[in-house]
């Protein structure tokens, strides 16, 4: 068999495996659907190359926290969002700028929550950020009681589209009043 065609091969089976799974894939993953071992920098080449392949496609191929994946182009969401009408989910204020304290502070308590905010933390907000699967329990801090420590998810950093904490925006970017965000 020729280079070119093993190379395309490969990358046709990357490609398959990327369009058809319901998650992203890890590095670790894609190395499992090979036969013969493939090093990681060869893989790494394939991907780039499957990227530019896509590059004036209506999806294109992104690195977030948990892996690869394939996704819509952010110019046909509003396309897109026609095909499933169900109302994205609003949230509070309040749950926003719980999020926004464990993302930047992590790990935090709800101790530390309400310290920053001035207010309790009521139940329901952690509970929707659990369910979310945004937040988990990291640990107890080594203090009377115990309470627990709350960190983002990889979850959460891939359904921002990002691969790490690091690519969060910087605290000075954000303004007193923020609308709300849709997700």
């Amino acid at each position: 068999m020729s280079e070119t065609k093993n190379i395309t091969e490969l990358k046709n089976v990357l490609e398959a495996a990327l369009l058809t799974s319901h998650e992203p894939l890890s590095l670790e993953d894609m190395t499992r659907l090979f036969a013969d071992r493939m090093e990681r920098t060869t893989l790494r080449m394939l991907l780039d190359e499957l990227k530019q392949d896509w590059a004036q496609r209506t999806m294109e191929l992104v690195q977030v926290a948990t892996g690869f994946r394939f996704q819509a182009r952010v110019e046909y969401a509003t396309f897109l969002a026609r095909l499933n009408p169900e109302k994205q989910a609003k949230y509070s204020r309040a749950v926003m700028e719980t999020l926004a304290i464990i993302a930047y502070r992590q790990p935090v308590t709800r101790g530390d929550i309400e310290e920053i905010r001035g207010v309790a933390v009521n139940p329901n907000v952690m509970r929707q950020l659990l369910e979310r699967d945004w937040i988990d329990v990291v640990g107890q801090r080594e203090v009377p009681g115990r309470p627990s420590l709350y960190a983002t998810t990889k979850h959460f950093l891939d359904d921002l589209n990002l691969r790490s904490l690091a690519e969060l925006p910087p605290m000075e970017d954000f303004t007193q009043q923020e609308p709300p965000l849709n997700i």
